[in-house]
C-alpha cells in the first residue's frame, strides 16, 4: 500500500534561504547591482572552491560555451563533436559559431558518449570536443585525452591561442557537475575549458547564471584570456562599468562587436550565499541518491552510479531506467506520479528526435543506443527541499506504478 495523503513534490525548486534574501537586499540597498564587486567576489570563489586560478561569471552556461568557442576562433569550416544524448545547448552553440555540429552515440546502456565513436569521428577540421558531465558524474577524461593525443597529427589550428593547444580542445559541458571529483581532481581542473550553470534547477543557483573556468596551459596568459571573456562579454568594451567608475575614466573603446552576457550583482549575491552553504546541499543530495538506490536497485530500476571509490558525482540529477518498458509505458508512469503530486521528467530526448536536428540532417536511427537510454528514462525528483517521508512517497508510487504495468 502507498501513502494515501496526496504529497506535492516538485521536481526541483530552488533551495533558498533568509541568508540569500538578505545578501540580494543588501546588493539593492548598496546602489551597485550590475556586474561589479559581489560578481568579481563570487568569480574569485567559484576558482578557489575549483583549485584553478581564474573563472569568469556569465549570464548562463550556454553563454560561457558559446564565448569561448568564439575566444578560440572556432567557426566555419571546423567541426565539433558533443553527446547526441544531451542538452540541446551543447550543440546550438556549436551551431550558433558557424561551426560543422558533429553527434556521437552513447555507449551501449550508458548515458555517456562511445568513446570508440568519439575517435572515429575526429578529423583535419575538428577543433573542439565537448563532453557532457550529465547527472553532475564526470566523464572518463583519462580515455578522452588519450583519444585527442592519438589524434594529434590530424590538428591544424587557425590561430595562435589553438595552436597553444596544438591539439583537438577539450571543452566540457558540466552544467549538471559543479562540485564533482574523479581520481583526486574537482570538475573544472580536467578538461581545458569547463562550464557551469547557476540555472534555477542547479545545484547552485543564481537564478540564472553560469561560469567558465580553464586550467593552466603552458604560454596562455591567464590574464589576457580573462580579459577577452570580459570583452566578449561586454559588447566589446575595453573597460567594464566598475573600472569606469574610477575617476576620471569614464572614456573606453570598443574593440570588436562582441555580445552582452555578463552576470549582475544580484545574481552574484545569492550565488556567493549559496557558495557558503554548498557543501551541505551536496551531502544532502547524496543521502537522498542512496535512499533512492537502496529502495530500487533491487527491483531492477538502473540509474547513474553517483558515488565510487574514486569518483564522486555533485548528484544532479537521479536518471532511473525501467527495464522492459517501452516510450509509452513510460510516459503513462510520469502521468500517473504527477496524479499523485510527484513532478518527474525525462532527461534527454536525444537531439536527432527533434525538428531543429533533423533538418539539420540527423536521424535518430543513426543513434541507437541513445535512444535506448531514452525511451524508459525517468527522472525523478532529487532536490534538497525534499524530506525523507518525500522520497519514500516517490519510491512509493513509482513501485506502485510499476506493479500496475
Amino acid at each position: 500500500m502507498i501513502s494515501t495523503q496526496l504529497r506535492n513534490i516538485p521536481f526541483s525548486p530552488p533551495d533558498l534561504t533568509e541568508k540569500e534574501i538578505e545578501e540580494v537586499i543588501k546588493t539593492l540597498k548598496s546602489g551597485w547591482i550590475t556586474t561589479g564587486p559581489k560578481t568579481k567576489e563570487f568569480e574569485k570563489k567559484i576558482a578557489e572552491y575549483v583549485g584553478v586560478n581564474k573563472a569568469v561569471c556569465l549570464n548562463s552556461a550556454t553563454a560561457a560555451m558559446e564565448l569561448t568557442l568564439r575566444i578560440l576562433g572556432v567557426g566555419p569550416g571546423d567541426e565539433v563533436i558533443t553527446s547526441a544524448y544531451t542538452y540541446t545547448a551543447s550543440a546550438s552553440i556549436i551551431e550558433h559559431v558557424g561551426a560543422k555540429i558533429v553527434l556521437v552515440d552513447t555507449a551501449p546502456n550508458s548515458f555517456e558518449m562511445d568513446y570508440k565513436k568519439l575517435a572515429e569521428a575526429i578529423t583535419e577540421k575538428t577543433k573542439v570536443i565537448i563532453p557532457v558531465d550529465i547527472a553532475g558524474k564526470m566523464c572518463d577524461y583519462d580515455t578522452i585525452f588519450e583519444i585527442v593525443e592519438s589524434k594529434k597529427e590530424l590538428f591544424n589550428s587557425n590561430n595562435e591561442l589553438q595552436g597553444l593547444f596544438n591539439r583537438v580542445i577539450v571543452m566540457t559541458d558540466a552544467a549538471h557537475a559543479f562540485g564533482a571529483e574523479r581520481r583526486g581532481m574537482k570538475c573544472g581542473q580536467v578538461a581545458d575549458f569547463t562550464t557551469f550553470s547557476f540555472h534555477a534547477v542547479k545545484n547552485l543557483t543564481t537564478a540564472e547564471g553560469g561560469a567558465v573556468v580553464w586550467r593552466d596551459i603552458f604560454g596562455l596568459d591567464n590574464e589576457w584570456l580573462y580579459k577577452q571573456f570580459m570583452i566578449y562579454s561586454l559588447h566589446g568594451q575595453s573597460k567594464d562599468a566598475l573600472a569606469k567608475t574610477q575617476k576620471g575614466a569614464w572614456e573606453y573603446d570598443i574593440v570588436y562587436p562582441a555580445y552582452k552576457c555578463n552576470m549582475t550583482d544580484i545574481m552574484a549575491s545569492i550565488g556567493l550565499i549559496q557558495l557558503d552553504r554548498y557543501e551541505k546541499l551536496l551531502q544532502r543530495r547524496r543521502e537522498i541518491i542512496e535512499m533512492y538506490d537502496k529502495a530500487l536497485s533491487p527491483i531492477g530500476v538502473q540509474s547513474i552510479q553517483h558515488f565510487g571509490e574514486d569518483f564522486s558525482s555533485s548528484g544532479h540529477l537521479y536518471l532511473a531506467r525501467i527495464p522492459e518498458i517501452n516510450e509509452q509505458h513510460r510516459n503513462e508512469i510520469i502521468v500517473k506520479m504527477a496524479e499523485a503530486g510527484i513532478a518527474c521528467n525525462v532527461h534527454y530526448k536525444p537531439l536527432p528526435m527533434f525538428t531543429a536536428y533533423k533538418n539539420l540532417g540527423f536521424d535518430i536511427k543513426d543513434y541507437p543506443n541513445a535512444y535506448n537510454q531514452y525511451v524508459n528514462e525517468i527522472t525523478l525528483p532529487l532536490h534538497t527541499l525534499l524530506s525523507d517521508e518525500d522520497v519514500e512517497y516517490v519510491v512509493g508510487n513509482l513501485k506502485w506504478n510499476l506493479n500496475e504495468i
